[in-house]
């Protein structure tokens, strides 16, 4: 499992501000559920004082996203429309005591739904480049995105950012766009991830999403009487059946979340989502 600071673990499993607020008057919604995390940030704006009364936020995504969106909502209440603005993904990751590395595309999510709700209260539209080139296609970020990214968080290495908005850990294919990216930011050929893992043939994933399942997920829902059925893989999504105390249980979705799609990711593959087989 990722090595998540108490501050982190304290946050997902008691989460803060969960909900939406009726009377927002600032909301932004980032992310994509078709590529495993969401965010809808809501705050309630004093239009007099400029200050926020109020925040409160719903979101689909792994451990970190949901402490990233808690702690969010825990800095910015109380906060200047000014000072909210200044907060940084680095910000966030800071108030949990720190997220790995593989995780800060969760905090920079939170930095963007801010910043959308911020505009949202103002009035003003966040600039959506559409001109911009979309460089990975997989987790359809586009050359703005990243470009801002590298630059805001001086990343050097295509490695660094794929943990920082997921570019590059799907198929690989934008791989060498990204490096062109950061060698034209950084003005030097930008250092490969040695870590990075090869590409794998859809044989080669489908026997690992199997194994993986069989030797590391089924055993951990068994210890509290739960099972787990793999029952289709099409390309990067896997369709699974919840068996024993994991069918119909309240929690069955973040179980899908954040242990079988966590351990998948990890072990597999960054690309991969989750989807439940309830028939």
């Amino acid at each position: 499992m990722w090595d998540y600071t108490k501050s982190v673990m304290d946050h997902f499993s008691n989460p803060r501000n969960v909900g939406k607020i009726e009377n927002a008057n600032g909301v932004g919604e980032v992310g994509s559920l078709a590529c495993g995390d969401a965010l809808k940030l809501y705050l309630k704006i004093d239009p007099a004082t400029g200050k926020i009364e109020e925040a409160r936020f719903q979101t689909f995504g792994c451990a970190s996203a949901i402490a990233s969106a808690s702690a969010l909502t825990e800095m910015v209440k109380g906060m200047s429309l000014e000072e909210a603005e200044k907060i940084t993904n680095d910000d966030i990751a800071r108030f949990l005591g720190g997220l790995p590395e593989q995780k800060m595309h969760c905090s920079v999510m939170g930095r963007e739904a801010l910043e959308a709700a911020i505009a949202n209260f103002k009035g003003e539209k966040i600039e959506e480049h559409q001109d911009a080139q979309v460089i990975c296609k997989c987790f359809w970020v586009d050359e703005h995105k990243l470009r801002e990214v590298i630059t805001e968080n001086k990343l050097k290495t295509v490695e660094e950012v794929t943990h920082y908005t997921k570019a590059g850990g799907g198929c690989g294919g934008c791989v060498p766009d990204i490096k062109r990216i950061l060698d034209d930011i950084n003005g030097k050929a930008a250092e490969s991830s040695p870590a990075a893992k090869p590409q794998m043939t859809n044989l080669q994933r489908i026997k690992l999403v199997t194994t993986t399942i069989e030797t590391k997920i089924a055993p951990m829902l068994r210890q509290d009487g739960g099972d787990i059925e793999l029952v289709d893989i099409d390309g990067f999504e896997v369709f699974v059946k919840l068996r024993g105390a994991c069918a119909g249980c309240p929690g069955a979705r973040a179980t899908l979340q954040n242990i079988v799609q966590e351990t998948l990711r990890r072990e597999v593959d960054e690309a991969i989502t989750i989807t439940e087989v309830t028939k």
